[in-house]
């Protein structure tokens, strides 16, 4: 059972995995063919080994720079900057959005130690100084920490003279108003647009 444990161990390492569902996933992992078992190992690898930071906007890639600022077709005039990754590929995911994007990997948080100078804030400054752009989108999540990342940015790019945005923050669709906490709605109320 030592390899058994030792497996569950590893899995919960994982963020949102506890020790049920890590448990869940080993016995699980045990069913599987060995063939299926050894490509998600090496997907795994593969990914970690392969992938990097684009020097530009600090996506993860296989190519530097990433597909996205490679792309001619992409509005250069426009920067999405968001937390992580992942909110990449969800944006990507709408299909609304063709501007460029700017990965800060994480969040301003006095609590956990993470200060401006621990995200790619001061990459973003030298990037609109060299190529200037007419819009940044702030996409960060709408937490404290995102707030206070946005307001920080905010700072310091309105001197250079372009547009700085925050997306709008509300009611998701097909929700009651009943149901919404009042500082969604308050959100909502804020970032109505005209008809």
């Amino acid at each position: 059972m030592a390899l058994l444990n030792n497996l569950i161990e590893k899995l919960q390492w994982l963020p949102g995995i506890g020790r049920k569902t890590a448990q869940r996933l080993a016995f699980f992992l045990q069913k599987m063919e060995k063939a299926r078992v050894q490509e998600l190992a090496d997907a795994i690898v593969r990914a970690r080994t392969m992938l990097h930071e684009c020097s530009i906007c600090h996506n993860l890639s296989e190519h530097d720079p990433c597909e996205i600022c490679r792309n001619g077709k992409r509005d250069t005039d426009r920067i999405c900057v968001v937390e992580q990754p992942s909110d990449v590929m969800v944006i990507e995911r709408t299909s609304e959005y063709r501007g460029t994007y700017h990965v800060l990997h994480g969040v301003i948080s006095p609590i956990d130690n993470v200060g401006p100078d621990d995200l790619r804030i001061r990459a973003l400054i030298e990037r609109i100084k060299e190529h200037p752009v007419e819009e940044v989108i702030i996409a960060t999540n709408p937490t404290t920490e995102g707030d206070v990342t946005a307001l920080y940015i905010a700072k310091l790019l309105k001197p250079l003279g372009m547009s700085v945005t925050r997306i709008a923050r509300g009611l998701p669709m097909g929700s009651d108003l009943d149901l919404a906490d009042t500082t969604t709605l308050s959100r909502a109320l804020e970032g109505r647009r005209e008809l």
